[in-house]
């Protein structure tokens, strides 16, 4: 079998066997990119027409009380200047984007102890109450069940956590002895039950990363069914013990991104900072290579350089509505355009159980 009739498999069948996916993975050609691409391309436009959503991330916290290997807000690193936005702060961002045009506010942060459960909820619901017509997204890491569901009451939405690998000996290699990957998975499957909008996802390229975790990975997400993904190239932080590993590649990343829209085609697929960071027109590649998301920046200019997971991340000095005519004119380039519009999932839910996949 080729690798293109195992992408036709994959479009009919929405699954491989491992010995596929590790085939696939490894040995396509630029021919067959091309061809995920191609498929990924039409099926995207099928389910949502040229349109790309759009969701501005509210960086609140830089603090974290993990020491992830390969983060650049790790605690562990001494070398860069910490800050907390203040619920007053985060509301402005909010405003500026709401009038810029944003219906989707992403709060992301490091696992900072500071944002208890109360203040997560008194902040959600104070957007919640100001834009009752716009979704909030959470990105703030691992909590227990009782927190996801208090946030959900108070008028979250749609919550992303990478899984980073569904290999657990990977997983290790990867955070130190304290993190959990059964606790990770967990939390991810608990947030489908409580009625989120769930997100996983990986970074391509990782240290250690083998081609066979990268085969877990997609047939994790095949069951999973999550909602969202967010992937992107690993980019090493100086600060880091992966300082010295090499970035992910490019081109992985945008054939993954394909192979994810023809596995779950109605699925909300950015196209992330990190793809725009590893290559300049990176943005425009994961659009047309099936992504349907875009994730500007609304955090305070005189914060953003202070979040910095990966080195060289790609920060403009525009403000909301500038930063919206830019890309705006990018996305018109390859004949897309961005709209107005919480851009919620709306496929079917995952009919598969909860405990069997959680082990």
């Amino acid at each position: 079998m080729t690798n293109q009739e195992r992408i036709d498999r994959l479009n009919r069948e929405k699954t491989l066997s491992r010995a596929d996916w590790e085939q696939l993975i490894g040995t396509f050609t630029d021919e067959d990119r091309a061809y995920a691409a191609s498929l990924a391309r039409e099926i995207s436009l099928a389910h949502f027409s040229n349109k790309i959503y759009f969701r501005g991330i509210v960086e609140f916290t830089n603090c974290c009380k993990n020491n992830c290997l390969y983060c650049g807000i790790r605690r562990g690193n001494a070398n860069i200047s910490r800050y907390r936005l203040t619920k007053e702060q985060i509301l402005e961002c909010c405003a500026e984007g709401y009038a810029a045009g944003f219906r989707t506010f992403v709060l992301q942060g490091g696992e900072d102890p500071y944002f208890t459960d109360d203040r997560m909820v008194d902040i959600i619901s104070a957007i919640r109450s100001g834009y009752p017509d716009c979704a909030i997204t959470l990105s703030i890491g691992e909590r227990e069940h009782e927190s996801y569901l208090r946030m959900y009451q108070a008028g979250a939405n749609r919550f992303l956590l990478r899984h980073e690998t569904a290999d657990e000996e990977h997983y290790g290699k990867l955070h130190p002895p304290e993190l959990s990957w059964k606790h990770r998975m967990g939390c991810l499957w608990d947030l489908k039950q409580i009625g989120y909008q769930t997100g996983c996802g990986m970074m391509i390229g990782a240290p250690y990363q083998t081609v066979g975790c990268l085969a877990e990975d997609m047939i994790f997400m095949g069951k999973f069914q999550p909602e969202m993904i967010g992937m992107g190239p690993f980019i090493p932080h100086h600060d880091t013990p992966f300082r010295a590993f090499p970035a992910g590649s490019v081109e992985l990343t945008l054939m993954l991104l394909s192979l994810c829209r023809i596995i779950l085609p109605e699925v909300l697929l950015p196209a992330t900072t990190a793809l725009g960071t590893a290559s300049g027109d990176g943005r425009k590649k994961g659009v047309l290579a099936g992504a349907n998301v875009i994730m500007p920046n609304l955090s305070p200019m005189s914060v953003r350089k202070n979040y910095m997971l990966y080195d060289h991340k790609a920060i403009t000095g525009e403000d909301a509505a500038e930063t919206l005519n830019i890309l705006r004119a990018h996305m018109r380039e390859i004949g897309y355009e961005m709209v107005v519009s919480r851009g919620d999932f709306s496929g079917k839910q995952p009919s598969d159980g909860k405990e069997e996949n959680k082990e």
